[in-house]
């Protein structure tokens, strides 16, 4: 490699020189390059466990299985266990005709061999496939101040925010080679100055707002940047209790699919607007007031990509980015409420719970059973994947996630009127 302006260790220069074998030295020159491209002055140290976006065994990415067998052949690891996305698909919870099942085995035709590649890495264990790898029944929680090389957008800015880690938004791939070496190169959120906010978001509704579409409203006008929210604490609280905690993992999610939103900070609620206040404001930050008006208007903004808008919807998907143990037994309890007040045994059309693995399990322990009966699935798959299948995008799926929504033609819905549709369709 050329002479690199970063400032690198002895060691780390050792690596650049292939005194620690070729594979590595390849890996280690791919994150100089990258940090270079971002203007970083040195690697840093990563001080917690990896999570990793590609999850998936597509098809259309053999390059990228070929890079992870030569780090196999090398004998190298990430530094830690590591988490991973979801899985793509799940015939036994989510439905699926013939046709469906041969295409979905097609474009994932790869998933087999591409889990095995991912525990010869390092893959924590067989149920570590979660986008919420934060929630205390997976295990991979980071601490404040941490320093992460993460991707999967839900998860970094909600380590960013709430928990007070470092990480910037890696894509696939910068992911696990930042993992191997243990380090990242030091820019953008993994600084102070990349943590201080360009936006003032001054919410002034009469109510609690939606957390989907707030986060929408946000990350649409924000988009990369950091914003600093105020007047949301005096809904939630100033302690980051369960229901608060829930509610920025689902804003987060939102303002990181709809803009590119990597940390936000909630006046008197994070960690970082707790002890520094407004002083996480750049002198020449720009403010957005977020009213309900406002609100409304993005929410009408929002497209509808089927065909026949007013046929009747097929399944209704809950749970994007994976829901919380609290969050299972809520909407439980809401649809299983709506059953009795309608003398209903059956919900009109499935509903899918999507969460992680460890978390379903911790439910099902203490849960009573027949919950297929009446129409409720629990799986662990990834919507967006199982949206991915052109077959599946046809059909006339109903959410309450604004990233599900962003990223496919399901069609968005607020809780409040979600159980109205899942129960009434769209008349």
């Amino acid at each position: 490699m050329e002479e690199t302006k970063m400032e690198l260790t002895a060691e780390e220069k050792e690596i650049l020189d292939g005194k620690k074998g070729e594979t590595l030295r390849k890996v280690m020159e791919t994150v100089v390059r990258f940090g270079e491209a971002f203007g970083a002055r040195r690697l840093i140290p990563l001080t917690h466990a990896p999570h990793l976006v590609t999850s998936f065994g597509a098809n259309t990415i053999k390059p990228y299985y070929a890079i992870l067998d030569e780090l196999i052949a090398a004998g190298l690891k990430t530094f830690d266990t590591f988490t991973v996305d979801p899985r793509p698909f799940d015939y036994e919870n989510v439905p699926v005709n013939l046709v469906e099942k041969i295409l979905f085995s097609f474009i994932f035709g790869q998933q087999k061999d591409y889990e095995l590649q991912l525990k010869k890495l390092g893959l924590q264990n067989e149920e570590a496939f979660t986008c919420a790898c934060y929630l205390p029944e997976v295990g991979n929680t980071p601490r404040r101040g941490d320093i992460l090389a993460w991707s999967e957008s839900s998860a970094v800015v909600f380590a960013n925010s709430v928990i007070g880690a470092r990480s910037n938004r890696n894509s696939a791939g910068i992911d696990i080679m930042c993992n191997i070496i243990g380090k990242a190169p030091e820019y953008g959120l993994l600084t102070d100055e990349g943590r201080q906010a360009d936006w003032l978001i001054e919410i002034k509704t009469k109510k609690l707002p939606n957390a989907q579409i707030l986060g929408s409203a946000i990350g649409l006008k924000v988009m990369e940047d950091v914003p600093y929210i105020t007047g949301l604490s005096e809904f939630l609280g100033r302690e980051l209790k369960p229901e608060a905690i829930d509610y920025l993992k689902d804003m987060g999610a939102a303002s990181a699919s709809n803009g590119a939103v990597g940390l936000y900070h909630v006046e008197g609620l994070t960690p970082e607007a707790k002890d520094f206040g407004r002083k996480l404001l750049k002198p020449n930050f720009k403010t957005y007031v977020i009213d309900d008006s406002e609100l409304d208007r993005v929410y009408q903004s929002y497209p509808v990509l089927w065909k026949k808008l007013a046929q009747k919807p097929f399944l209704c998907f809950i749970g994007c980015p994976h829901l919380s143990l609290i969050q299972i037994e809520q909407w439980v309890n809401r649809l299983e409420e709506e059953l009795q007040k309608r003398g209903l045994k059956k919900i009109p059309m499935p509903v899918v719970l999507c969460s992680a693995p460890g978390v379903i399990k911790k439910y099902q322990e203490k849960a009573p059973t027949g919950l297929k009966e009446k129409g409720i699935k629990l799986t662990s798959i990834c919507p967006l994947m199982y949206m991915n299948n052109p077959l599946c995008a046809r059909k006339p799926i109903v959410t309450n996630s604004n990233k599900l929504r962003t990223y496919s033609t399901a069609r968005f819905f607020p809780d409040e009127e979600i159980i109205r549709v899942i129960f009434e369709g769209l008349n």
